[in-house]
């Protein structure tokens, strides 16, 4: 296959691969690329200008029936930026894609790639008959998700059945990273009139009288977007069938010990992620860091008596695991300095990673599950997964994940907290003489430690017999999961 000359870069062609295994996104459509690409080996930044072979190759201009006066030219988002509405596709009637555009500057009329290149008919798991697109800009009431769409809709003639192309594409079952039983595609659920049913993904509310995803063996619920969102599924990698399974463990026991209940006592192992064997100590350490977990060292724990120490705990993770964050499974690795995907804050020791798409956690948010309870907050928190940012209500920052409580256990308005105060949340918490706590009233709003002003709605450590408190940062420092030397 030969090289591109591509409108999206000048300078260089576009090499072709005939498979990508990366799973990096796609410059055109903004998937995640597994198969034929293009992409530019003289750009020293990975990744640099990956696309599908097909994005690669779409036509520069086409002729289309939602708008027959002029032809439409095929523009990259961040270079139409000087029309107005650039974003907003004539047939999706959203905001916000990052793909490439069809567009009539003349009309200020825009398509996004995938809605330009809609079929005219396709066959759908969410209906006996095939649907066919109506190539006209029109209100209409969506039959299987209850929203009101605006756009081309599909319908089914014979049966007044009209909905979205997004619902039409919905799979009667998939699987989601978030559960481990398969959801079925149902379009009502009967419920009890008090009940209030939500998503479990997005932890909003759920219309029980249109579709969602249903497992019926755990009661469990999500919108039909949400479960469908790629983000949202589990894939299954190749290199994943050939390596270490889910759980395995990440060290060799060369030595053991049988204690008196029958149990084997690992005392010397070799793991991973050192040179030396370690040995098994049960006596304390003062003002000594784990190479894993970056927290103070406690027995019991594994040490080469030279250059590393491991919690037991840490020695134990599994070499390769799943995590609600992402959608393929992780490998435990250690890395010198990285950023976490989950309380993005640096980090270095231990970490799971999925090197194809770039993704990682430290330790301790690998440990945090999906729904929790903290000492913090009454009720249960959920995490949820969305494609727009919410402030957190402990520090004010804006992320697309974090925990909510559900609307049906709520009493008050502060709902959504950050992956980086919930790392106290494991058995490698924080020290213990520190209380972290949700003020609600304060009279003093002056931090003692540093004299400076703190927002009385933020969340901050705080010692009740001598009235101490003190922000976060102060008390954990600027990198509190970085260890130096390690």
């Amino acid at each position: 296959m030969e090289d591109l000359q591509h409108f999206c870069h000048d300078e260089h062609p576009l090499v072709f691969n005939k498979d990508d295994r990366r799973g990096l996104h796609c410059w055109g459509c903004g998937e995640r690329v597994y198969g034929p690409s293009y992409c530019c080996k003289e750009c020293r930044w990975y990744g640099a200008y990956l696309h599908h072979k097909s994005c690669a190759k779409l036509p520069l201009g086409l002729h289309h029936p939602l708008h027959p006066k002029h032809s439409l030219i095929l523009f990259p988002k961040y270079n139409y930026a000087s029309v107005k509405n650039y974003n907003k596709c004539e047939a999706y009637k959203e905001d916000g894609r990052w793909e490439y555009n069809y567009c009539c500057s003349s009309c200020d009329f825009n398509l996004h790639i995938k809605c330009a290149n809609s079929p005219l008919s396709m066959e759908s798991e969410v209906h006996d008959h095939p649907l066919t697109c109506f190539w006209k800009l029109v209100k209409f009431t969506c039959d299987l998700c209850g929203k009101e769409g605006h756009g081309a809709p599909y319908l089914c003639v014979p049966c007044h059945f009209w909905t979205h192309k997004s619902c039409a594409s919905c799979l009667c079952r998939v699987k989601v990273i978030r559960h481990k039983h398969p959801l079925d595609l149902i379009h009502s659920l009967e419920v009890h009139q008090s009940d209030s049913r939500f998503c479990q993904i997005y932890v909003q509310k759920v219309d029980t009288n249109y579709g969602l995803y249903y497992c019926s063996e755990c009661n469990f619920v999500a919108h039909l977007d949400c479960a469908m969102d790629k983000e949202n599924r589990e894939e299954l990698k190749d290199e994943e069938s050939t390596e270490q399974s889910v759980d395995s463990a990440a060290y060799e026991v060369k030595k053991h010990n049988v204690g008196k209940d029958g149990t084997k006592i690992a005392t010397e192992i070799k793991h991973f992620s050192h040179e030396h064997d370690l040995k098994l100590i049960d006596e304390g350490q003062n003002n000594k860091i784990c190479n894993g977990c970056v927290r103070a060292i406690h027995p019991p724990f594994y040490s080469c008596g030279k250059c590393s120490l491991l919690h037991k705990s840490c020695v134990e993770l599994p070499r390769r695991k799943r995590h609600p964050l992402h959608q393929h499974s992780l490998t435990l690795l250690t890395k010198t300095l990285e950023m976490c995907n989950g309380c993005w804050q640096c980090y270095n020791g231990f970490n799971y990673s999925c090197t194809g798409c770039r993704f990682d956690l430290d330790v301790q948010c690998s440990l945090i599950s999906d729904i929790l309870t903290h000492e913090g907050h009454e009720h249960r928190l959920i995490l949820s997964n969305t494609p727009y940012y919410q402030k957190c209500n402990g520090c004010d920052s804006k992320d697309k994940t974090y925990f909510v409580v559900p609307l049906v256990d709520l009493h008050w308005t502060s709902n959504v907290l950050h992956y980086h105060l919930l790392q106290g949340t494991n058995n490698m918490s924080i020290p213990s003489f520190f209380v972290i706590l949700l003020k609600i009233t304060l009279v003093n709003t002056t931090v003692i430690s540093v004299k400076k002003e703190r927002n009385p709605n933020h969340w901050f450590y705080y010692c009740a017999d001598c009235s101490y408190p003190a922000h976060p940062k102060c008390i954990l420092g600027k990198e509190p999961n970085v260890k130096s030397h390690i």
